[in-house]
């Protein structure tokens, strides 16, 4: 009477606990009447195998008694789940009652203290300085490329410059000269080489074929 007074959701634990104990000893009770139940069958069977007819009937009679009350114990633990699952349900909407009831008070203390205005003002601060960032990126971006473009340039010349030192050419001299005054610089000699005779033909031709090549490379570079 003077004790503490119980909320709706300890009453319905204490209750859902006092229901799964009865459903428990329900169970038990139940087990122990089928074990009964098939050692009647047994008793039957051997009396019945015996002749004792009257021992029959008596069994019979404790296997039909036993059979109805495992019957009930089944239809009682029905119920008695059902309304545990009833308990449960109400339970869980309490829960889910409580639980909203904490989440629309947080709610509302967030809504009273966010300062809207503060938060326009970091939203524009954070995309102002987004784009500030996004040039700086472009600008080293720009500056990359731009040191990529002229390292790869410088050895592309050296490249050029050392293939023509191969082939024993000037790059200066070389690259000054256009294609067709090179072929016509090999014409001219090849047609002094055959005005000259003897072995200036063999030489000629020699002289022709190394300009071609020549004039292929330089074209291969110019490309």
């Amino acid at each position: 009477m003077f004790g503490k007074r119980m909320t709706p959701a300890e009453r319905l634990r204490k209750n859902q606990r006092m229901l799964d104990k009865a459903i428990r000893e329900l169970d038990q009770i139940r087990v122990k009447l089928e074990k009964q139940e098939k050692t009647l069958v047994g008793q039957i069977k051997q009396s019945a195998q015996k002749g004792q007819m009257g021992a029959c009937k008596i069994q019979a009679k404790d296997l039909v008694r036993t059979r109805r009350y495992i019957e009930k114990f089944y239809s009682m633990r029905s119920q008695l789940q059902k309304i545990s699952l009833r308990l449960q349900t109400y339970r869980t909407n309490e829960q889910m009652m409580q639980a909203m009831k904490g989440a629309t008070q947080a709610l509302g203390s967030m809504n009273r203290t966010m300062n809207l205005p503060a938060l326009q003002r970091i939203a524009m601060e954070f995309e102002r300085e987004n784009d500030v960032m996004e040039q700086r990126q472009e600008m080293m971006d720009d500056a990359i490329d731009d040191a990529m473009d002229v390292g790869a340039e410088e050895e592309s010349e050296e490249v050029v410059e050392q293939v023509l030192e191969e082939i024993g050419v000037d790059l200066n001299s070389a690259l000054g000269e256009t294609p067709s005054a090179v072929q016509s610089a090999a014409v001219e000699e090849k047609r002094v080489a055959q005005a000259i005779g003897g072995d200036g033909g063999m030489g000629g031709g020699g002289g022709g074929g190394a300009d071609d090549d020549l004039q292929a490379r330089l074209d291969s570079l110019r490309r």
